[in-house]
Protein backbone atom coordinates (compact mmCIF):
# COMPACT_ATOMS: atom_id res chain seq x y z
CA UNK A 1 0.00 0.00 0.00
CA UNK A 2 1.47 3.48 -0.78
CA UNK A 3 1.30 5.95 1.49
CA UNK A 4 1.02 9.24 -0.95
CA UNK A 5 -2.09 9.56 -3.19
CA UNK A 6 -1.44 12.53 -4.70
CA UNK A 7 -4.89 13.54 -4.58
CA UNK A 8 -4.67 16.11 -2.20
CA UNK A 9 -2.02 18.17 -4.20
CA UNK A 10 -4.15 20.80 -5.28
CA UNK A 11 -5.37 21.62 -1.46
CA UNK A 12 -8.38 19.44 -1.67
CA UNK A 13 -9.30 16.32 0.84
CA UNK A 14 -12.09 13.53 1.13
CA UNK A 15 -14.32 13.55 3.92
CA UNK A 16 -17.01 11.08 4.37
CA UNK A 17 -19.40 12.15 1.54
CA UNK A 18 -17.02 14.12 -0.83
CA UNK A 19 -14.15 16.16 -1.11
CA UNK A 20 -13.54 19.76 0.92
CA UNK A 21 -10.43 21.96 0.67
CA UNK A 22 -7.70 20.55 3.35
CA UNK A 23 -8.77 23.98 5.55
CA UNK A 24 -12.38 23.84 5.53
CA UNK A 25 -13.41 24.28 8.96
CA UNK A 26 -14.96 20.54 9.32
CA UNK A 27 -11.17 19.80 8.72
CA UNK A 28 -9.61 22.11 10.97
CA UNK A 29 -12.14 20.57 14.22
CA UNK A 30 -11.69 17.09 13.40
CA UNK A 31 -7.48 17.58 12.61
CA UNK A 32 -7.16 19.36 15.58
CA UNK A 33 -8.99 16.04 17.28
CA UNK A 34 -6.24 14.16 15.41
CA UNK A 35 -3.29 16.22 16.89
CA UNK A 36 -5.16 15.82 20.59
CA UNK A 37 -5.02 12.73 20.16
CA UNK A 38 -1.29 12.15 19.10
CA UNK A 39 -0.58 14.22 22.75
CA UNK A 40 -2.86 11.76 24.72
CA UNK A 41 -0.60 8.70 22.84
CA UNK A 42 1.99 10.39 23.85
CA UNK A 43 0.96 11.32 28.07
CA UNK A 44 -0.21 7.43 27.93
CA UNK A 45 3.49 6.62 26.69
CA UNK A 46 4.71 8.56 30.06
CA UNK A 47 2.18 7.23 32.13
CA UNK A 48 2.85 3.42 31.39
CA UNK A 49 6.46 4.04 32.29
CA UNK A 50 5.25 4.30 36.34
CA UNK A 51 3.45 1.83 38.14
CA UNK A 52 1.28 4.33 39.97
CA UNK A 53 -0.19 5.50 36.96
CA UNK A 54 -1.08 2.29 34.91
CA UNK A 55 -4.65 3.38 35.71
CA UNK A 56 -4.46 6.23 33.59
CA UNK A 57 -2.44 5.09 31.10
CA UNK A 58 -5.32 2.30 30.63
CA UNK A 59 -7.71 5.08 30.25
CA UNK A 60 -5.84 7.03 27.87
CA UNK A 61 -6.23 4.31 25.39
CA UNK A 62 -9.51 3.80 26.15
CA UNK A 63 -10.00 8.20 25.64
CA UNK A 64 -7.64 7.51 21.61
CA UNK A 65 -10.20 5.15 20.59
CA UNK A 66 -13.11 7.92 21.50
CA UNK A 67 -11.46 10.60 20.48
CA UNK A 68 -10.99 8.51 16.88
CA UNK A 69 -15.32 8.01 17.20
CA UNK A 70 -15.16 11.61 17.61
CA UNK A 71 -13.03 12.76 14.65
CA UNK A 72 -15.21 10.30 12.37
CA UNK A 73 -18.12 11.82 13.84
CA UNK A 74 -17.42 15.33 12.21
CA UNK A 75 -15.81 13.86 9.08
CA UNK A 76 -19.17 13.67 7.02
CA UNK A 77 -19.37 16.60 4.25
CA UNK A 78 -22.43 15.00 3.03
CA UNK A 79 -24.42 17.24 5.48
CA UNK A 80 -27.25 14.66 5.47
CA UNK A 81 -27.84 13.43 9.44
CA UNK A 82 -25.06 10.47 9.90
CA UNK A 83 -25.29 7.45 11.90
CA UNK A 84 -23.46 9.01 14.54
CA UNK A 85 -20.39 6.45 16.73
CA UNK A 86 -19.94 8.42 19.85
CA UNK A 87 -23.11 8.16 22.58
CA UNK A 88 -23.31 10.03 25.60
CA UNK A 89 -21.58 7.15 28.13
CA UNK A 90 -18.14 8.24 27.48
CA UNK A 91 -18.76 12.07 28.70
CA UNK A 92 -20.76 10.40 31.47
CA UNK A 93 -17.78 7.95 32.55
CA UNK A 94 -15.35 10.85 32.21
CA UNK A 95 -16.93 12.32 34.93
CA UNK A 96 -17.14 9.47 37.53
CA UNK A 97 -12.72 9.37 35.92
CA UNK A 98 -12.71 12.89 36.85
CA UNK A 99 -14.25 12.62 40.05
CA UNK A 100 -11.27 10.07 41.36
CA UNK A 101 -8.56 11.37 40.25
CA UNK A 102 -9.88 15.30 42.22
CA UNK A 103 -10.14 12.77 45.06
CA UNK A 104 -6.30 11.56 44.57
CA UNK A 105 -4.99 15.54 44.35
CA UNK A 106 -4.53 17.80 47.30
CA UNK A 107 -7.48 20.72 47.66
CA UNK A 108 -6.56 23.08 45.02
CA UNK A 109 -6.36 26.81 45.84
CA UNK A 110 -4.39 28.83 43.64
CA UNK A 111 -4.06 28.91 40.08
CA UNK A 112 -1.48 25.92 38.92
CA UNK A 113 1.27 26.33 36.14
CA UNK A 114 1.93 23.67 33.48
CA UNK A 115 4.28 21.13 34.94
CA UNK A 116 5.69 19.42 38.09
CA UNK A 117 6.36 15.52 36.35
CA UNK A 118 6.62 14.62 32.97
CA UNK A 119 3.33 12.99 32.95
CA UNK A 120 1.42 16.07 34.40
CA UNK A 121 3.25 18.48 32.01
CA UNK A 122 2.11 15.89 29.03
CA UNK A 123 -1.59 15.90 30.30
CA UNK A 124 -1.58 19.94 30.57
CA UNK A 125 -0.73 19.80 26.80
CA UNK A 126 -3.12 17.72 26.12
CA UNK A 127 -5.80 20.00 27.95
CA UNK A 128 -4.67 22.92 25.57
CA UNK A 129 -5.45 21.49 22.71
CA UNK A 130 -8.65 20.30 24.01
CA UNK A 131 -9.91 23.43 24.20
CA UNK A 132 -8.37 24.49 20.80
CA UNK A 133 -10.78 21.50 19.35
CA UNK A 134 -13.17 22.80 21.31
CA UNK A 135 -13.20 25.70 19.89
CA UNK A 136 -13.15 24.43 16.14
CA UNK A 137 -16.34 22.46 16.64
CA UNK A 138 -18.33 25.17 18.43
CA UNK A 139 -17.16 27.21 14.94
CA UNK A 140 -17.94 24.23 12.67
CA UNK A 141 -21.69 24.22 14.71
CA UNK A 142 -22.02 28.16 14.45
CA UNK A 143 -21.53 28.10 10.89
CA UNK A 144 -24.42 25.95 10.43
CA UNK A 145 -22.65 22.40 9.96
CA UNK A 146 -24.32 19.49 11.51
CA UNK A 147 -22.27 18.40 14.82
CA UNK A 148 -22.62 15.11 17.22
CA UNK A 149 -23.89 16.93 20.46
CA UNK A 150 -22.28 14.06 22.48
CA UNK A 151 -18.74 14.87 20.78
CA UNK A 152 -19.15 18.37 21.65
CA UNK A 153 -19.87 17.40 25.64
CA UNK A 154 -17.14 14.89 25.61
CA UNK A 155 -14.47 17.32 24.49
CA UNK A 156 -15.83 19.60 26.50
CA UNK A 157 -15.87 16.99 30.14
CA UNK A 158 -11.97 15.81 28.31
CA UNK A 159 -10.57 19.17 29.13
CA UNK A 160 -11.70 18.75 32.80
CA UNK A 161 -10.36 15.30 32.70
CA UNK A 162 -7.00 16.27 31.59
CA UNK A 163 -6.42 19.00 34.37
CA UNK A 164 -7.61 16.38 37.04
CA UNK A 165 -5.24 13.84 35.80
CA UNK A 166 -2.31 16.45 35.61
CA UNK A 167 -3.03 17.40 39.17
CA UNK A 168 -2.99 13.12 39.93
CA UNK A 169 -0.52 12.37 38.35
CA UNK A 170 1.75 14.73 40.13
CA UNK A 171 0.02 14.00 43.44
CA UNK A 172 1.07 10.03 42.54
CA UNK A 173 4.17 10.80 41.47
CA UNK A 174 4.59 13.21 44.93
CA UNK A 175 5.69 16.00 42.71
CA UNK A 176 4.15 19.48 43.64
CA UNK A 177 2.39 21.23 41.47
CA UNK A 178 3.97 24.16 39.95
CA UNK A 179 1.75 26.80 42.00
CA UNK A 180 1.43 30.52 39.73
CA UNK A 181 3.21 32.57 42.25
CA UNK A 182 1.22 36.18 41.69
CA UNK A 183 -1.87 34.00 42.78
CA UNK A 184 -4.16 34.77 44.68
CA UNK A 185 -6.10 32.26 46.77
CA UNK A 186 -9.30 31.90 44.06
CA UNK A 187 -11.04 28.38 44.72
CA UNK A 188 -12.97 27.91 48.06
CA UNK A 189 -12.41 24.61 49.94
CA UNK A 190 -15.19 21.92 49.37
CA UNK A 191 -13.83 19.12 51.84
Amino acid sequence: MKLYTRTGDKGQTSLIGGRVAKDDARVEAYGTLDELNAFVGQAAALAIRHPELQVMAEQLETIMQELFDCGSDLAYADEKQPVYKLTKEPAQRLEAWIDEWVAQAPEITRFILPGGSEPSAALHVCRTVCRRAERRIVTLAAAGHPVNDEVLAYVNRLSDYMFAAARAANALLQVDDVVYARSAEVFRKSR
